[in-house]
């Protein structure tokens, strides 16, 4: 799967413009599942459009499901209130704040870096496991998964222990984490796989991620801020299964 990344330069198509009403729809994120549009300047809500079923090989953006996800979250963490939504598509109110990797907070790694840490670890301990009502397991997914060498990695998987067993974001992303002026969390976003798993499936994409939009040495600041160490088995792991997937 791709990276993803800022959206290219798209015009929004009739079922955009007809959910923004008049008011500008701008691209802001794309990846190989879904396109988010801002709608209204500032921004008064976000649409994340869903690319149809079949359009990437086993998996897809379902809104309906990151609703569900979005309502009970919310319980307990800043998270979009939800507006409207269809199998295709999900309309949610704007939160305050900016994604981690938006300016000014992508040139201030030393100060963006342990709150992303502590945003994750903030989720980790808010979300209660015993009443959450889905999994995040992406190695019992790769064990069906088309390829051979992904099924392969996911029999390798190393157990999961009590003692990691959290509400998982499912794609923690730097992104994925809305950030105040002054660094505090303004909310999460893109909870569309949240569920119940290990806490390393989440701490290894974050440090993937911290890669690709801050560059490397970033790692010691994120567990640290977190409140763990590193434990390089689990997250090769988890990077490694998270690249092929």
């Amino acid at each position: 799967m791709a990276r993803p990344g800022p959206a290219p330069r798209l015009r929004p198509g009739d079922q955009v413009i007809s959910l923004a009403a008049g008011r500008p729809a701008t691209a802001i994120w794309h990846t190989d599942l879904a396109t988010t549009w801002q709608i209204g300047d500032p921004a008064e809500s976000y649409l994340k459009v869903a690319r149809p079923p079949g359009a990437v090989l086993g998996t897809r953006c379902q809104p309906l499901a990151e609703a569900q996800r979005l309502r009970w979250a919310g319980q307990w963490l800043p998270v979009p209130h939800v507006l409207d939504v269809t199998s295709s598509w999900l309309l949610t109110a704007a939160l305050p704040g900016a994604n981690a990797v938006s300016l000014p907070h992508r040139e201030q790694p030393a100060q963006t870096v342990p709150a992303l840490g502590r945003a994750l670890r903030h989720l980790h301990d808010r979300l209660p496991v015993d009443s959450c009502p889905w999994r995040f397991q992406p190695t019992v997914d790769a064990l069906t998964h088309p390829d051979a060498p992904v099924r392969a990695l996911a029999a390798e998987a190393p157990p999961t222990r009590t003692a990691d067993l959290v509400v998982c974001c499912g794609d923690a992303c730097a992104p994925n984490t809305l950030l105040r002026p002054d660094g505090s969390v303004a909310g999460y976003v893109d909870l569309g796989a949240a569920g119940v798993g290990d806490r390393w499936a989440d701490l290894a994409v974050a440090l993937l991620s911290l890669g690709w939009n801050f560059g490397p040495g970033w790692d010691d600041y994120f567990l640290e801020a977190y409140g763990t160490e590193a434990d390089p088995l689990r997250i090769e792991y988890f990077q490694q299964l998270h690249e092929l997937t």
